[in-house]
This record gives C-alpha cells, structure tokens and sequence, in this order.
C-alpha cells in the first residue's frame, strides 16, 4: 500500500521532573511508554526532543538574586550602565531586581520603539506624528512620559515597563534613558552590561571601540557558582526564566552530553539510531503582536550530530507548476523519483530557505509543547528526514 502519512509529531507526557532526578531514564522511559500507549514504533532518524526546562530543572541550575548580585558587584564599582535589555518580567525582570540589590547606581538604556523581540514602549505612529528620529533622538524619562503619558500599557501584557523595572530598584538607584546608540550610556557611566540577546556581540564591539573600561555582556555573568549557585559557562545569564519573584532558573549546561547519552539508552532499549535535542524558545515571529519568540540565544542548546547543518530539499510546489504539469500520473512519479535521488549526490539550487535544521526542529517542538499547562516536555519527531518517495 502506498504510504499516505509524512512527518509526525507526538507531544510526550512526562512526569514532574524535580532537581536530581536521573532526566535520561525518564526521557527515555517516557517515550517508550508512550510507543506502547498508543501502539506506534522508534524508527531509525526519529528525533526526540526535550525542552531546556526540564534539563535546567534536573541539574538543579538555579540563581537567586543575592548571587546575581554578588557577581555584579565583583565585577563593577560606583554604578552600572545596562543597555538594551528585553522588556519581560519572565526573562529580565528578576534579573533586574539582582542587578539593583547590589547597591550600584543605574542606568539603563532602552530601546525605542520596541526592544530587541519587539515588545513595544510607545505607538510606533503616534512616535511619527510627534517627529522622532529613532536613529538620533534620546529620551529621558521624563521626556518620555511628557510625550507619550503617565502610563504605558503593553498591548498583550497590560504592563508598563518603564515604571515596573523603575521599581524594581530604590528610589533614586535607577535612572532610565531611551535611545537606540549603545554609546550613549557613555555620557553616563564606563562601566557597561550589554543586556541584549542576538545584537550582543555588536553591541559589545561598538562600545569597546567608544572606550567602555568595563565591559560585559549577559552571557559573561554567573558563569561560575556564586554561593553554590547554578552557573552557565557558556551563556550565564542569557536564556534564564523567572523561577519565583527572587530566583531566577538558568540555561541548562553540559546539554550535548545529555542528548548523546540519551542517544545511547535509546539505541540499547530499541537498536535504534535516534537522533536527540534539547529545545527552547522557537525562532518564529507572532504576525499580530509583531513578537519575537526567540528570548533564548540559541533555539538549541544540545543536539546530537545528526542534526547538524540544514535540509537539502527540493520545492515540490515549483516543480508541479514546471517540469510536471504536462505529464500523466506515471510520468509525474518517475521525474520525481530521479530528482529527488538527484538531490542526494548534489546540492539543488531550486531549494528552500537554508535554515539549520536545530532552529527548525525546534521551533516544531516549541509550538507542540507549549509553555503552559499540555504537560508534555518531551517531543517525538519521526519522518522528519523522508521525502516525497520514502516508503
């Protein structure tokens, strides 16, 4: 019988994973469970994904904000600049409220008219009417609240940000500046934090050009134990999520032996060759809050090394407007059962958008699990390697 199903995807239930927990063998343990469940097999190039979540959870990777302040306090003296941070009270805020308790003055440099995910500050026509150049002109805060209000809701979240990250230090600690040139806190202060996500490294090298003395980015902070904290070599900060009003829950380390051993246990319960990954924010855009999901630095931060580099695949939609729309049935199969084995010995310049299959993937396994109440952390991705001749 013809096959008639391409790529599946199944949202996993797992059980509450708390820190310490062997996460391989509930992984594993999880999938198997639900192949029995619902009667479907492992197949050889399946991929199973599990969320940075519940990776973080497991190895117990959490901060509190005394020990996000004692790094910022060893790190800088007298006062802080913090330039383009996200505007979230999951991902920043917490963060913020650390930043604050170590005592330093602040400044902190938002961007307008949206941070770097698109999270809105004002009304991007009412900023037009009002002639503002968001290339050139900088805003205090009490410009801004003259131009634009006493209260600044965010269209989703109802939050106006520039007053919550204001509170969240002591009165007089902060002060608060909108501009959209990282130099600019160097009117106010040397010593710099890059607070932004996907623009870091720019960000970093102009203000190094511009003469920061000190200088560092999220990913530099808690990238060791501070009080037998949680730490991250690679991204310290970045990718952290509020875990309560005074801990923050960061990236999960050490992911790529996680999937590989996973890899393994796979393949000694099933014989096997499955591919694994861990995930977190999806890298696609919401097209009614023009939001960017990716909070995170990489969609990825683990894969096994199957899922390395990015699809060769072949624009079936062009070919049926093209080469195959004057053929009968028949002949339709036949070219395209040469083009597609064509495309395994050459690269087709008639292919789709080079993205890497992690980001991919992932953003498949984000949109399945959810962030909220599905319960199902762990994906099963099979078929996602087949093509139109796979039988």
């Amino acid at each position: 019988m013809t096959r008639m199903v391409g790529t599946t995807v199944r949202g996993i239930r797992a059980p509450i994973v708390k820190a310490g927990d062997d996460l391989v063998q509930i992984v594993v343990e999880s999938v198997l469970a639900a192949a029995r469940a619902e009667n479907f097999t492992i197949n050889d190039r399946d991929i199973v994904a599990v969320t940075e979540s519940l990776v973080a959870r497991a190895q117990g990777n959490y901060a509190t904000v005394q020990d996000i302040a004692a790094d910022i306090g060893q790190k800088f003296t007298g006062s802080i600049g913090v330039v383009f941070p996200i505007l979230s009270r999951n991902r920043f805020a917490v963060v913020l409220k650390g930043i604050a308790l170590s005592g330093l003055k602040i400044y902190l440099l938002l961007n307008y008219p949206a941070d770097e995910v698109g999270n809105h500050l004002m009304d991007i026509d009412r900023m037009e009417e009002l002639g503002l150049n968001p290339y050139r002109d900088v805003l205090s805060e009490a410009r801004y609240r003259e131009l634009f209000g006493q209260e600044v809701p965010h269209m989703f979240t109802g939050v106006d940000y520039v007053r919550m990250y204001k509170e969240l230090a002591q009165e007089g600690q902060m002060e608060i500046i909108l501009g959209n040139d990282p130099r600019t806190i160097l009117s106010y202060t040397d010593q710099v934090l890059v607070a932004n996500i996907h623009e870091r490294h720019r960000t970093k090298r102009l203000l190094q050009k511009a003469g920061a003395r000190v200088l560092y980015t999220l990913d530099e902070i808690l990238t060791q134990p501070r009080n037998n904290s949680g730490f991250n070599p690679e991204f310290g900060l970045l990718g952290s999520n509020a875990a309560s009003e005074d801990t923050v829950k960061l990236f999960p380390r050490n992911c790529d032996e996680f999937v590989l051993a996973v890899q393994q246990a796979l393949r000694e319960k099933t014989g096997k060759h499955v591919e694994v990954m861990v995930y977190g924010d999806g890298a696609f855009k919401d097209p009614v809050g023009k939001i960017w999901e990716l909070a995170d630095p990489v969609v990825s931060p683990g894969y096994t090394p199957g899922l390395a580099g990015t699809p060769n695949e072949i624009k079936l939609k062009y070919l049926a407007d093209t080469e195959l729309k004057d053929l009968t049935p028949g002949e339709m199969q036949a070219v395209l059962q040469k083009r597609l084995k064509e495309k395994e010995t050459i690269k087709l310049s008639l292919g789709t958008t080079p993205r890497r299959i992690t980001d991919l993937v992932g953003s498949l396994c984000d949109l399945t699990s959810g962030s909220g109440d599905k319960g199902t952390p762990i994906v099963l991705v099979q078929g996602y390697f087949d093509n139109y001749a796979s039988e």
